[in-house]
């Protein structure tokens, strides 16, 4: 396979995971149309990052205003859930929310991306609006993404700029044009809410960023322990998602095949992507993508999960360990900033070392039961709403102090 071939099949799985399956084969049928004869228009993609200013409409900046600028959402997409449970607990809290769909590709309607908001996600207030003009002025301008902080350093109508970080975006790409204009945004001045204390470290160490940390939280009326089905078989679940590097699916796959040729007698249960397309050779469940009320029932049911994160922490194992499943993940301050040898079995980054840690779990019953009510203890003790004051605690530290808004 040629490296340009590779390359065009990278820039689809991207395409597929940040904007959808649907958008994506659009996207490529339009390309095919185009024709080898035509020029790729770099600059009509990539323009949004030169400097540019976006006035807002006249009028008075009211406290307590928020204007969320994200990327447009699938139903489903956990980055966009975490932003739109913030912008809910946000509005229980008296603040007043609106939504920016700078780019839409999903929606060609703002009441229809309301209204989806609303049914799929949380039954917000907020306003939506399509595209960069018409523009009301705010006390706060978010930036949810990277590419979203482009247009949040033109907007001219903002007292203050918050980026909310929830991963290291520049680890999403190959070294190349999209990593830089990631890493870019680092040095814009906003004032960084952060998914965890690994990415305050990191942004505020690596860049000067002032940062603030908030937690994950877990929804407690969701996930819970249910009765176990079967308890005479044992299953380990995987978090397969192979359309995510950052979640190491290949990686994840020996693991289990290591953990099959130990202990053939282990199901294993594959949820969080389509696997029918991979030679998958110890036996199996390919859940696929299941529906959030399921997976409570789907975690009980199993005695231990392989949850891998490459960057960031994923809410993942918080939502195990609620539903009682003990955890096995891989050692690094991305992921221990959350998880500790208490909670988790925490292993290096190998097939043989993660293989070992889940062999291990599997073969001492009492030691995973107990480790199975440490971590559910700890999984219910952090909750969404503390994570949502810990959120204002930190718009309150902006409002505080003055805080630059351009590169």
């Amino acid at each position: 396979m040629s490296l340009n071939l590779k390359r065009k099949i990278w820039r689809i799985k991207e395409m597929v995971r940040k904007e959808g399956v649907i958008p994506a084969l659009r996207a490529v049928v339009r390309r095919l149309r185009q024709g080898p004869g035509r020029h790729v228009d770099v600059f009509r993609h990539y323009d949004f990052a030169l400097p540019y200013a976006l006035s807002p409409l006249p009028g008075v900046v009211s406290v307590g205003t928020l204007l969320w600028f994200i990327p447009d959402f699938n139903v489903g997409s956990g980055g966009h859930l975490n932003i739109f449970r913030t912008i809910w607990h946000l509005e229980q809290m008296g603040y007043k929310s609106t939504i920016v769909i700078g780019k839409p590709v999903m929606h060609q309607d703002a009441d229809e991306a309301r209204q989806k908001i609303r049914a799929h996600f949380f039954p917000l207030q907020a306003q939506v609006l399509l595209g960069l003009d018409k523009l009301p002025p705010c006390e706060f301008a978010v930036a949810t993404g990277w590419d979203t902080a482009y247009a949040v350093r033109a907007f001219t109508g903002a007292r203050h700029k918050l980026y909310f970080v929830q991963d290291y975006e520049p680890h999403f790409y190959p070294v190349g044009s999209e990593s830089v204009l990631a890493e870019n945004t680092y040095h814009f001045g906003f004032f960084g809410i952060t998914a965890g204390g690994w990415l305050a470290h990191k942004l505020a160490q690596e860049y000067g960023m002032t940062t603030h940390p908030v937690g994950f939280g877990v929804e407690l009326e969701r996930y819970r322990r249910l009765l176990r089905r079967e308890p005479e078989i044992r299953r380990v679940f995987f978090y397969a998602r192979p359309p995510t590097p950052r979640r190491a699916f290949e990686l994840g796959l020996l693991v289990l095949n290591a953990v099959w040729e130990r202990l053939p007698d282990v199901q294993f249960v594959l949820a969080g992507w389509d696997t029918a397309g991979y030679h998958i050779p110890f036996p199996h469940l390919g859940c696929g993508t299941v529906a959030l009320d399921d997976l409570p029932d789907l975690y009980s049911q199993c005695d231990a999960a392989l949850v891998l994160s490459l960057t960031n922490a994923s809410l993942l194992p918080l939502e195990l360990m609620a539903s009682g499943c003990p955890v096995v993940s891989n050692r690094g301050a991305n992921v221990e900033w959350l998880l500790n040898d208490e909670v988790v079995v925490l292993a290096d980054s190998s097939p043989e070392g993660l293989a070992e840690a889940i062999c291990a779990l599997l073969q001492d019953n009492e030691r995973r039961h107990a480790l199975s009510q440490r971590a559910e203890a700890f999984a219910r003790s952090l909750t969404w709403d503390a994570v949502a004051r810990d959120f204002e605690a930190g718009m309150l530290r902006a409002r505080s102090q003055e805080v630059r808004g351009g590169s």
